[in-house]
């Protein structure tokens, strides 16, 4: 186990490892002799219990007394317990109601081994816990860990996953899948919505920028991409969609009365520019208690308003730059039929009565 920590800690994303097994754990061991304890006649379980009581100690009842509860523990005097030694002068009884001294049929002998032995998976086990260095995921980790065992573990040891650990590897790249199906659905919500294929894609490729925010200002503060930054990174797709999307809606009605493309993201952009900022920058604000935050839960609440915060103004600020860039990019590919191209109705009910009058 000791190798296996030194090994950790020598890599460059583990920042400290430590466990509490202790396989030189001083103690003492008692050993029973059963035929004397038969012929005093006292049971092992009876003296194992009785020795629990004495030494540890055992909840007996309660008490009310001037309106407080008390818990009544027995438990022999700490005279009668400081020293190992002291155990032979107590006394168990026996069947017959007599106290037999445990010197008579118990001997003590002093050894090294683990305080606890705890099991994983029906195998005996000893729990190793690892914190991450300075700009290094628990990702990171994870593989840091699984090539050091490969190196440094025995033939006859493994090593087993356990906690939110365990978690992260069994969903493995569920993430990736998570955001996939998110930008699919955002996709094809917007092609519901302009009747149009290629307009969603403006507000698509404005999400980079956010994301890109979102890891830059992980970085800078030392954070790693946890599942709380993850959250953020959903939340910025919404959030910074909706940003392009108000810019190219008000572009696409400027465009439908008869503008240009580029007469139309210009009005589409700057009338929709202080709405954007105003909403973007108090939600930034909103977020400052928890890139700030400490005590219990800080490393979560910094994280998700790191992540969020930093998107949304690296999104917000490239964003008003690239999505109007974008929009005359993909909408000059559409036609947009414009309202003189359209005949009025009145006109033409003029013109087929003109004919038939000529008729």
């Amino acid at each position: 186990t000791k190798d296996f920590i030194l090994a950790l800690e020598k890599t460059p994303a583990v920042g400290s490892a430590f466990t509490n097994y202790d396989a030189n754990f001083p103690q003492y061991l008692i050993h029973v002799d059963q035929e004397q304890a038969a012929k005093k006649g006292v049971t092992v379980d009876q003296a194992m219990s009785t020795l629990q009581t004495l030494i540890g100690s055992y909840y007996a009842s309660n008490f009310i007394r001037f309106g407080q509860l008390y818990k009544v523990m027995v438990q022999a005097s700490p005279e009668y317990r400081t020293n190992p030694d002291d155990l032979l002068k107590l006394y168990v009884k026996n069947n017959r109601g007599e106290l037999v001294p445990y010197s008579t049929f118990v001997r003590l002998e002093r050894v090294y081994g683990p305080d606890q032995l705890t099991r994983y998976n029906m195998y005996t086990s000893a729990m190793v816990s690892s914190e991450n260095a300075p700009g290094h995921s628990t990702g990171d980790v994870i593989k840091s860990v699984e090539e050091t065992a490969k190196k440094v573990l025995p033939k006859g040891f493994t090593f087993e996953w356990s906690g939110m650990t365990r978690e992260q590897v069994l969903s493995g790249d569920q993430a990736l899948y998570i955001f996939a199906l998110v930008i699919v659905f955002v996709y094809l919500i917007l092609a519901a919505q302009y009747e149009s294929f290629l307009l969603p894609l403006p507000v698509l490729l404005s999400l980079p920028t956010g994301i890109f925010g979102a890891f830059l200002f992980l970085k800078i503060l030392g954070l790693e991409n946890n599942i709380y930054a993850q959250v953020a990174l959903v939340m910025l797709i919404g959030l910074l969609g909706k940003n392009a999307i108000l810019v190219i809606e008000v572009a696409e009605q400027r465009r439908r009365a008869g503008a240009s493309v580029f007469d139309a993201v210009i009005e589409g952009t700057l009338s929709r520019l202080r709405p954007i900022l105003m909403t973007s920058f108090a939600f930034i604000l909103g977020l400052m208690p928890l890139v700030i935050a400490d005590g219990a839960g800080a490393l979560g609440n910094r994280s998700i308003g790191t992540a969020a915060a930093g998107g949304m103004l690296l999104g917000t600020t490239f964003g008003l730059l690239l999505v109007p860039g974008l929009y005359v990019i993909f909408a000059g590919m559409i036609k947009v039929e414009k309202p003189e191209d359209k005949p009025e109705p009145a006109t033409e009910a003029v013109e087929e009565e003109a004919e038939a009058a000529h008729a």
